[in-house]
């Protein structure tokens, strides 16, 4: 069946899911141009925005397109699907996680691709487009798949699979990764793909949920130890505010930042993790930076798509 043949403007514009996917590299312009190119072979898929960042030798695409079924089938239909292979398959053709490094945590070359509804498009159907990206990569690219939250059978968080794979724990300095230090055969089965690791492109984990707001604050320091504990009482985890994950991760000289994901920004925004991070600071003696988005709200990422396709 043709779904784009069948699929109306009206409802392509009504039914959104964005993804983002973050790749293992930031300082390689060729690895990165021939992921940008492999995306822009896809005419139905927007880049709507790329944080990339050189301390931590990462890059993130934002990407969005429309999401479509079948006539009573049940199949899913999304042009996101084609452009996040391709981009993929770029990556892993240019970038070798063995000979990658940086501040950031990260499992794999293709470390993480989340998607999220966006529009009048469900969750359910941005965990179909997650779970089928997920076999393509698995079968294709012969890679395992961790799947999380809404594409996972049991909806299993994210930072649960990252905590059993070793996500968290530097494996150079204390505070960097390099390589991959990691079980080649892994004890954990993989949703997708084999349970052997091949060392050049690691693992990906894959998912969909509502929206999640990424927000880091720098400090103006080099104590790591100090850093962490502000980070962990900022955190859910450490008992500090809900719905709120944070990293403590080296970002350059004399330059900390944490790291921060907000799992219910109408709950816990960003204010009052900058306030929370201030006072804890203030505790330790050290000065705060202001904190910034890395990426754009949903209600923006949506408006400057719809600008992007009527100019189209």
């Amino acid at each position: 069946m043709d779904f784009k043949a069948s699929s109306e403007t009206a409802t392509k514009h009504s039914m959104l899911v964005c993804c983002k996917l973050y790749i293992s590299e930031s300082r390689n312009f060729l690895a990165l141009d021939s992921i940008e190119q492999a995306a822009n072979l896809n005419r139905e898929t927007v880049i709507i925005n790329k944080f990339k960042d050189s301390a931590y030798n990462r890059v993130r695409y934002t990407l969005v397109s429309y999401v479509v079924h079948g006539n009573g089938n049940g199949e899913t239909y999304s042009p996101l699907q084609e452009a996040v292979l391709a981009m993929v398959e770029a990556a892993y053709g240019s970038i070798n996680l063995e000979l990658h490094s940086g501040a950031h945590p990260r499992l794999g070359v293709v470390d993480h691709i989340c998607f999220h509804p966006l529009a009048q498009a469900s969750l359910d159907e941005a965990a179909r487009v997650a779970k089928m990206v997920a076999a393509d990569i698995g079968n294709k690219f012969e890679v395992p798949v961790f799947l999380y939250e809404a594409a996972h059978p049991n909806g299993k968080a994210l930072d649960t699979i990252r905590r059993e794979l070793g996500y968290f724990q530097p494996n150079f300095m204390d505070n960097q990764w390099a390589g991959w230090a990691l079980p080649e055969i892994l004890v954990e089965k993989p949703d997708e793909g084999p349970t052997n690791v091949a060392r050049a492109r690691g693992i990906v984990v894959i998912g969909a949920s509502p929206w999640v707001t990424t927000f880091n604050v720098p400090l103006v320091t080099s104590d790591v130890s100090a850093a962490r504990r502000i980070a962990r009482m900022s955190s859910a985890r450490g008992g500090g505010l809900p719905g709120v994950q944070t990293l403590a991760l080296v970002h350059g000289e004399e330059s900390m930042e944490i790291a921060c994901m907000l799992l219910d920004p109408n709950l816990v925004g960003a204010d009052r993790v900058q306030s929370q991070v201030e006072r804890l600071a203030a505790e330790e003696g050290m000065d705060v930076e202001k904190g910034y988005f890395t990426d754009f709200s949903p209600e923006m990422i949506f408006e400057i798509y719809m600008k992007l396709v009527s100019s189209g």
